[in-house]
C-alpha cells in the first residue's frame, strides 16, 4: 500500500532534517536613526537584517546621518562597524557628534573598494554587530559601480540571517534591487545667521527621499553636526 503524502513528507523531514512548510515571516526590527524626520520617513528607522543604501552628492548630510546611526547603536549597548574605504573617517568629528568610539570597529581600506567588500562580508559573517556601515562616499562612482550585483546579493543574503543593519553610503545607487531601502539625500539650502558682513553659516537643510519600487516619499532635516551652538531643526515628513 502506497504511503500517504503527509506520511511521505514526515518521513523525508525526519530523514534529512528539513522542513517542507513555508517559514513564518518574522516581524521587521528597526534601528532608529536619531533624526525624527528620517524615522518618520522610514516608518521607525532602517530595517535590521537587510541592506540599506544612503546616497547623494558631497555635503548632502550622508556623514551626519551615519554618525547619528552609530550613536544610536552605542546608546542601545551594541557595537557598530565602519568600513572606511577611502580613509575619510574623522574620529574627532564622530565623537563630537555623539559616536562612542569604544563601541566602534573602524577598518581602513586605503581606497580599495574590493577590500572593503571582502571586509564587509567577513564582518557580516562574524556577527555581533548592530550596525555595519560600508562607506563608499569618497569612492569614484565608476569604481563603486564595478562591484557586481552578485556580490551585493551575497551580502544581502548573509545579513538577512543576522540582527545587524547593513548600510552602504555612496554617491549613487550601487546595490539597487538588492537593497531594501534607498535613501537619497541632497542639499536644499544653506542656513545663515547674522546680516551682511556678520553672516555665519549655521547649517544646511537636507532633503531626504525614500525610493523603492518606483515610489518616493520625502522629508527635510538639518543635521546636528552642521549646526553650531544650536539644536537640530527638524521638519515633518511630507508625502
Amino acid at each position: 500500500m502506497a504511503a500517504s503524502p503527509i506520511a511521505l513528507i514526515q518521513n523525508l523531514e525526519a530523514r534529512y532534517d528539513v522542513r517542507f512548510t513555508l517559514p513564518q515571516q518574522r516581524p521587521v526590527e528597526r534601528l532608529a536613526t536619531g533624526i525624527p524626520a528620517i524615522d518618520t520617513l522610514t516608518e521607525g528607522g532602517i530595517a535590521r537584517g537587510s541592506l540599506t543604501e544612503i546616497y547623494g552628492p558631497p555635503s548632502s548630510g550622508r556623514t551626519s546621518l551615519v554618525f547619528s546611526l552609530l550613536a544610536q547603536v552605542a546608546a542601545n549597548q551594541e557595537y557598530g562597524a565602519l568600513i572606511d574605504t577611502s580613509d575619510a573617517f574623522d574620529p574627532a568629528s564622530a565623537a563630537e557628534a555623539g559616536v562612542h568610539l569604544s563601541r566602534l570597529l573602524w577598518v581602513r581600506c586605503g581606497g580599495n573598494a574590493e577590500h572593503a567588500l571582502k571586509v564587509a562580508d567577513l564582518i557580516v559573517q562574524a556577527s555581533g554587530f548592530g550596525l555595519i556601515v560600508m562607506d563608499l562616499a569618497d569612492t569614484p562612482p565608476r569604481t563603486a559601480a564595478r562591484i557586481s550585483l552578485a556580490s551585493w546579493f551575497r551580502l544581502r543574503h548573509a545579513v538577512e540571517r543576522t540582527p545587524a543593519a547593513l548600510v552602504v553610503v555612496a554617491q549613487s545607487l550601487n546595490a539597487r534591487s538588492c537593497s531594501t531601502l534607498q535613501l537619497e539625500l541632497c542639499r536644499e539650502e544653506a542656513l545663515w545667521s547674522g546680516q551682511e558682513f556678520g553672516t555665519l553659516l549655521r547649517g544646511m537643510r537636507i532633503r531626504a527621499e525614500s525610493r523603492k519600487y518606483n515610489q518616493a516619499r520625502c522629508a527635510r532635516f538639518v543635521p546636528r553636526t552642521l549646526v553650531c551652538n544650536a539644536g537640530p531643526e527638524v521638519l515633518p515628513a511630507e508625502n
